[in-house]
């Protein structure tokens, strides 16, 4: 397996085009992981609401639900 410290050396013999290139996909890798997770997250939340199961209230409401499990 290539280590980190590998993979930061063989980035860093790049031509600087191709480093731009390379980090430009990495974020746009990590912005569509990002969004797949936020709607996975989201679809839970409808879920939630549609089986009625769903918390509904104020911040402070909310917190205090939380918060009352750990004291």
């Amino acid at each position: 397996m290539i280590t980190f410290q590998e993979i930061i050396d063989s980035i860093e013999v790049l031509p600087t085009e191709d480093q731009e290139q390379l980090f430009e996909l990495i974020r746009k890798r990590r912005v569509e992981a990002r969004r797949v997770e936020i709607a996975a997250n989201a679809q839970e939340v409808f879920q939630a609401v549609e089986m009625g199961t769903a918390k509904r209230g104020t911040f402070e409401e909310l917190k205090s639900y939380l918060l009352e499990d750990d004291e």
